[in-house]
């Protein structure tokens, strides 16, 4: 005897419900993953400025140059921790559609930045970013959720743009007397 309850659809949703929960974890270690990398270059980063500031001109290129990829860790740190809080805050399946659509664009960001200084990180962000597009895919289908994505561009460029402040005055408050970046 079979159950009635249960429609073919029922038993998909059921079934897609299930494959998301491996990929969201798998997604969130992925993420962990990259954010570590990303923090020791960046410890690395830090202390090889230390050497190249004491020992040129900061009016030099070589100066700027390293202080941008300075720059660039920090910023896709902080844009990073700030996707993995929101995917901490994930309850069920249907708190996916609500935060992790503009995640997306600011880890696309982020892979594209990182292309020519670590380009195993931008592969890995690639992949990350196509891993919470399915999921958010699938959770939308599921629980029948539909999401503007103008909106969840304009969510992503507003907390990008907040970020860049931050890491810009960050940076400048940590290299005092160098004033290129006001340039």
């Amino acid at each position: 005897m079979t159950n009635s309850s249960l429609s073919g659809i029922d038993y998909v949703n059921i079934s897609q419900n299930v494959t998301i929960v491996p990929r969201l974890r798998y997604s969130n270690d992925l993420l962990y993953e990259i954010i570590n990398t990303l923090k020791m270059k960046r410890n690395k980063i830090k202390k090889s400025n230390r050497i190249i500031l004491s020992q040129f001109d900061c009016e030099e290129k070589i100066c700027q140059n390293a202080l941008e990829i300075e720059k660039t860790f920090a910023f896709s740190i902080e844009i990073l921790s700030q996707i993995q809080k929101r995917s901490y805050m994930i309850s069920g399946i249907a708190s996916i559609p609500k935060l992790l659509p503009s995640a997306i664009p600011m880890i696309r960001t982020i892979s594209a930045q990182l292309f020519e200084i670590l380009p195993e990180c931008s592969q890995k962000l690639s992949e990350l970013s196509v891993h919470l597009g399915s999921i958010v895919l699938d959770s939308a289908t599921l629980t029948k959720a539909r999401f503007d994505f103008s909106l969840s561009n304009e969510e992503s460029t507003i907390l990008l743009d907040e970020v860049k402040l931050m890491v810009d005055s960050k940076i400048n408050k940590q290299y005092p007397n160098l004033n290129f970046f006001k340039v």
